[in-house]
């Protein structure tokens, strides 16, 4: 099934003619309310520092493997294409692709694993709602307001990037430690996001497209940096079928060609799938509104159930081979006591970080959250100068 070319809108799409609003009114000009929130996001200091921050592999390990920049560009580039073959609003699902990960802090998950424990005693750390902590909060661009003022509709994708948060009376969803994030409890205060509903399709092409984008690049990245080889992969679903049907159109091809061969024809797939199954679920559900597609209960953008048995296998052979391999293990491991250090080095010298971050309060939970959302927004090479200006040794993560 082609992907390609325009599509006329279809009803269940979003509007920005019909959007919720900013929080402060703005009047819109010439591009749409969606271009400008892609616009504002683009230009923001978080959007920038992504380039230095680790996707798996530190900084150091290599120019050719990808950062935190490098994958929000290729989710970005999915999800148009997902949002164009199904006539929704390119511009709603490229901002949220390239705001779903302004919030990660240095060093990946383990960066994000530590300040969480780190942040224990004050409600944790979760980097997608740190997301939405800069784009209302962290960002200090603008005269008339903090963040980012972007439209409800990619507020709402940001905090529902897993999907709905609280059931329809308030209460928590089960696996998420017992309580909201605070800056989610902190937005909502101002801004009701409505946590208990599904986010739109355009927030959901964004979430899937960040699956299939992160599913791939990382078996690229792990063959290139021999954690695993080609053959490795003959057995998994769908990833077996690819490289078998590779190598049988091209058996005397160069391992680096059929590695980029076998990786684009895993997006064609499972973008095809994406597209395939999102229409035949509207069409089942006849959605006829953005306001339908939260109703469902369920997601409307999705894997058939053959895709999404396959995609696991996919995560599932990454975790050990790739996410727990003894090598990565080992640098994030000491990543992981860089965050720990500067933590406590801050919340007990909150001096130490520059003037712009002091607070004339030092209440223990605010202080926590600042010194929190300091070491948030750092690079991998900043938390690293960091370290070795206030400690005697720093490890080399290599």
């Amino acid at each position: 099934m082609a992907v390609s070319g325009a599509r006329s809108r279809v009803l269940w799409a979003s509007d920005p003619v019909w959007t919720r609003g900013r929080l402060v009114s703005e009047p819109e000009g010439s591009r749409s309310a969606f271009r400008r929130d892609c616009d504002r996001i683009i230009h923001s200091t978080g959007f920038r520092r992504l380039k230095h921050k680790t996707q798996v592999f530190v900084f150091h390990e290599g120019d050719h493997y990808r950062t935190r920049l490098t994958h929000t560009l290729e989710v970005a580039q999915i999800a148009r294409s997902i949002a164009r073959a199904l006539g929704l609003d390119e511009d709603l699902s490229e901002a949220l692709a390239l705001a779903h990960d302004l919030g990660h802090p240095p060093f990946a998950h383990a960066g994000e694993r530590a300040l969480d424990a780190c942040m224990a005693a004050f409600g944790g750390f979760d980097h997608n709602a740190q997301s939405l902590r800069v784009v209302t909060r962290l960002e200090r661009r603008y005269a008339a307001f903090d963040g980012l003022n972007l439209t409800w509709e990619t507020l709402e994708g940001i905090a529902k990037h897993n999907g709905p948060l609280t059931d329809r009376d308030g209460a928590v969803l089960h696996g998420r430690g017992g309580g909201l994030p605070h800056a989610i409890v902190a937005h909502s205060a101002v801004q009701d996001l409505e946590l208990w509903s599904h986010a739109g399709a355009e927030a959901q092409v964004a979430a899937i497209s960040d699956d299939i984008a992160y599913d791939v690049h990382d078996l690229d990245d792990g063959l290139r940096a021999r954690l695993f080889t080609l053959d490795e992969l003959r057995d998994l679903p769908l990833v077996g079928d690819v490289l078998s049907e590779v190598r049988a159109l091209w058996p005397d091809l160069e391992e680096g060609r059929i590695i980029h061969e076998v990786m684009r024809r895993l997006i064609t797939r499972l973008v095809e799938d994406v597209v395939r199954e999102s229409e035949l679920r509207a069409h089942a559900a006849a959605v006829r509104s953005s306001y339908e597609v939260r109703m469902l209960g369920h997601p409307l953008v999705a894997f058939s159930p053959a895709m999404r048995t396959a995609e696991a296998a996919v995560k599932g052979f990454l975790f050990p081979h790739m996410y727990r391999h003894p090598r990565v293990n080992r640098i994030m491991d000491d990543a992981q006591g860089v965050i720990r250090d500067l933590f406590g080095h801050f919340l007990a010298n909150p001096r130490d970080m520059p003037s712009d971050w002091h607070l004339s309060d030092p209440e223990p939970a605010r202080l926590a959250r600042r010194v929190t959302d300091y070491i948030a927004g750092m690079t991998d090479r900043y938390a690293l100068d960091q370290h070795a200006r206030f400690f005697d040794t720093t490890p080399e993560l290599r």
